[in-house]
């Protein structure tokens, strides 16, 4: 047995996850999902929160001496955590989802989407259970490296592991390729955060708020579904096209390329980095309001949301709770607008284009971030609930989008590298955006302003922010001829495994490889000729497994939309 044959049987290898030419891609994104829905629960962490501190106290959280020291206080196991302390986590997630991108994006490409989709498995469901047991102990330094540090890796890894495979699945229409994976981060908190909810309902005791029974049981949940759509990842052979699909003619200075360009060569590029501006950008002023949606709505009409003409601070306890179950609707509506955007608008990129599609994000957030302070002083509950759901809409689009924007611009080859190099965009957007919004309201709180009104300067600025964004998109062009690879520098990267020359020997792996591979490649129902592969028709894909792998992950989704529904109802009552 050669090398290569060997490298090719072993199970985990890119090699190994090459489809025949009868494979279904349409099995490709509820692997994707079944992975980005898992990892999508770091937007509904918050919901920890508030049971994390009031372990020690109870009902009324037991503050740490002011004189014990920094360390000191992370290791006490006599006082409760701080809500901000907590909130670190949140920060960390996403540090170490672009920095991890970014490392461990080009080891991605070689290795295939099958081993980075496990490793993100292990990691973010072994960082659950390194925070369950920091719960356990009360230790907030293991709640920060396990799931702050080990998960934000594991999100890294997740996030990236679909885009280049579906983009060479889905050629003749990335953006909704990607929109549907993508989707699937938005969406993992609306299943997430009420599953976890009733979690620590069920695990809860008069001693301990089951937290860290919550994160053991998701830990096992999630790794599950992950490993399920890890094993389930193809990639297309090479040559492969889907049935009559008939690659555009490139026109002159097009943005739309057949050719790659390389990694190493990508990120020392004009259009690199003006991509990177124009997702700081868009995420910097979408993030930091999707932060402080519920507070935001709460302070800014008060009593107006219960029918009383009074402002926040008038309001008795009673009322506030009222008002938050209202808020608690608003933050609902949002993910559903984050998710519906990453689908809606990624679709309708394929028909915009991509620069057009940003464009439209840009100009219409400049107006409708100006309008937000106008809905404020009127009053205008309707109106400021409506601006800040579309502007939702194009926070979830710019992520959907940009993979696809990327793979115009560079070709496909290197595309999930360099989407994980510009993913540090949003590291640097997930301090910016929140950073930019906190401080400004203290500013302005500080200096006198109403707090209805504290939130108004913070619009202009961020209104400024996508103007800024707006400049970066249109300045993007063409890559310049020196930057492509030649044809022999891209052959000689390209591996060409063939599968039906794959030699096994009669290692333990064998019969479950064959297993595998015979359940996720039906059988033909229309036949082609050897040659270049082409897809079979997308009406004649369907068989039993796709009708399960696709109800494996429409279910929970379904469920996540009705719940967040229900909550979403108080808000127009």
């Amino acid at each position: 047995m050669t090398a290569d044959a060997i490298a090719r049987s072993d199970f985990f290898s890119r090699e190994r996850t090459v489809a025949s030419r009868t494979f279904n891609r349409w099995l490709v994104p509820p692997a994707a999902l079944a992975i980005h829905l898992c990892i999508g629960m770091a937007y509904g962490f918050s919901v920890f929160w508030l049971p994390l501190s009031r372990v020690v106290g109870g009902a009324q959280p037991k503050e740490c001496p002011e004189t014990l020291g920094f360390f000191a206080t992370l290791v006490a196991t006599g006082c409760d955590w701080k809500i901000s302390w907590l909130g670190w986590t949140f920060t960390l997630f996403f540090v170490f989802l672009g920095s991890s991108a970014a490392v461990f994006g080009h080891w991605l490409e070689t290795a295939g989407p099958r081993k980075a989709g496990l490793a993100a498995a292990c990691c973010w469901c072994g960082g659950l259970l390194i925070s369950a047991l920091g719960v356990y102990v009360h230790q907030i330094w293991m709640l920060w490296i396990g799931s702050g540090v080990i998960g934000g890796i594991g999100l890294g890894l997740g996030y990236i592991s679909p885009v280049s495979t579906l983009i060479k699945w889905f050629p003749d229409r990335r953006g909704l390729a990607t929109g549907l994976a993508i989707m699937g981060f938005g969406g993992g908190a609306m299943i997430g955060a009420p599953l976890a909810d009733r979690l620590m309902g069920l695990y809860a005791t008069p001693s301990s708020p089951g937290v860290w029974q919550t994160f053991v049981t998701l830990a096992a949940i999630y790794f599950a579904f992950m490993v399920a759509g890890a094993l389930a990842y193809r990639v297309p052979p090479e040559g492969w096209a889907p049935q009559d699909f008939t690659p555009p003619v490139a026109a002159k200075n097009a943005l739309v390329t057949h050719r790659h360009v390389h990694l190493d060569v990508a990120w020392k590029t004009p259009q690199f980095w003006l991509l990177w501006g124009v997702l700081c950008l868009n995420v910097s002023a979408g993030i930091g309001v999707l932060g402080m949606a519920s507070p935001m709505l709460q302070e800014v009409f008060g009593g107006k949301l219960i029918g009383l003409d009074v402002g926040f601070d008038q309001l008795n306890a009673d009322q506030k709770k009222q008002i938050a179950a209202i808020a608690a609707g608003f933050t609902g509506l949002l993910s559903l607008c984050n998710i519906g955007g990453r689908i809606g608008w990624a679709s309708a990129s394929d028909k915009f284009g991509r620069k057009i599609t940003y464009a439209i994000f840009f100009i219409a957030g400049l107006a409708l971030y100006s309008a937000i302070p106008f809905a404020a002083n009127g009053g205008m509950v309707g109106l400021f609930v409506l601006l800040f759901a579309v502007i939702i809409t194009m926070y979830g689009g710019g992520f959907a989008t940009i993979p696809a924007y990327l793979a115009d611009i560079f070709g496909t080859h290197h595309v999930g590298a360099i989407h994980g190099r510009l993913l540090t965009a949003w590291s640097t957007a997930g301090v910016l955006g929140p950073v930019l919004v906190n401080y400004i309201r203290e500013y302005q709180l500080s200096v006198g302003a109403p707090r209805e009104a504290a939130y108004n300067q913070t619009m202009y600025v961020l209104a400024g922010l996508l103007l800024c964004g707006l400049v970066c998109d249109l300045l993007v062009r063409p890559c310049a001829e020196k930057y492509f690879m030649s044809d022999e520098e891209v052959a000689a990267q390209k591996h060409i495994p063939v599968a039906e020359v794959i030699e096994k020997d009669d290692d333990v792996h064998a019969d479950f490889e064959d297993f595998v591979e015979e359940a996720l490649e039906p059988t033909a129902t229309d036949a082609h000729p050897p040659g270049a592969p082409r897809g079979l028709p997308d009406s004649k894909g369907a068989s039993l497994l796709l009708i399960l792998a696709w109800t494996a992950v429409g279910a929970p989704l379904a469920w996540g939309v009705w719940v967040t529904l229900l909550k979403t109802a108080a808000l127009f009552h």
